[in-house]
Formats: C-alpha cells, sequence, structure tokens
C-alpha cells in the first residue's frame, strides 16, 4: 500500500489567503460614529452631591433613638418605612434580616454597640451608641 505525500502550502501564502477573505465578524458600533457622544465620567464632584444610602442598622438606630422605647423588628421595619429612612430593596423577610444583623452587631461589638437586647425580639438603642 502506497502512502499518500501531504502537500502543505506556505505560511505566507496562508497569510494572503486570509487577507483575501473579507471579516465576517460584525464591527461593533462606535457611539461617535452615529454621531453621539459619548457620556462623560463622574467627577469627585459628582459623586458627593448625592447622599449616601443609609443602612437598615443605621435606620434602625435613627428610630430607636426618637422612640426612647424598645421595639421589636417588625415595628422597626414599619417605622423606618413611614419615616422613609429605609426601605427594604425587593426583599421578603426584611425583619429577619435585621433581627440578624442587630445580633451580629451586638455579639461583635460587645459594648460599644449600638444596640442592646432588652427582651425577647425586643431592642433598644444603647447610651454608648
Amino acid at each position: 500500500m502506497a502512502t499518500k505525500k501531504k502537500t502543505t502550502t506556505k505560511p505566507a501564502a496562508k497569510k494572503a489567503a486570509r487577507a483575501a477573505k473579507p471579516d465576517q465578524s460584525p464591527a461593533p458600533a462606535r457611539p461617535e460614529a452615529d454621531g453621539q457622544a459619548k457620556p462623560k465620567k463622574r467627577t469627585a464632584a459628582d459623586k458627593t452631591a448625592q447622599p449616601k444610602k443609609r443602612s437598615a442598622l443605621d435606620a434602625a438606630a435613627q428610630v430607636l433613638s426618637e422612640a426612647g422605647q424598645p421595639m421589636n423588628c417588625q415595628e422597626m421595619i414599619a417605622a423606618m418605612t413611614a419615616q422613609g429612612y429605609w426601605t427594604s430593596p425587593a426583599g421578603k423577610t426584611p425583619q429577619a434580616t435585621l433581627y440578624s444583623a442587630l445580633l451580629r452587631e451586638i455579639k461583635t461589638k460587645g459594648d460599644q454597640a449600638r444596640f442592646q437586647k432588652t427582651d425577647r425580639g425586643k431592642f433598644a438603642r444603647t447610651q454608648a451608641g
């Protein structure tokens, strides 16, 4: 049985063949080509103009300070929403999230925590925080 000898093309011929083919991929559209300007980059002044979003813990501390009495998490969430301090970002159980965050702060910060647990499910603002 005779073996066939493979013929190879030279690298220069391959490059020429590739160059002759039109580019199959569409070029990405550039906004400048359409006459649209690029959006400007934000400067430091623009970033400071927007108020920082308040966290649920910060809002809970504010609500407890204003209430002056211990509250449970469901009451705190209702008060935070009513006063516009914080709204849940489409969560189903914000009271459970707040409860765990309160317990985590009490555990990690100890005496420096802004909250204290007064009764089962009730929290108050501490004098230290």
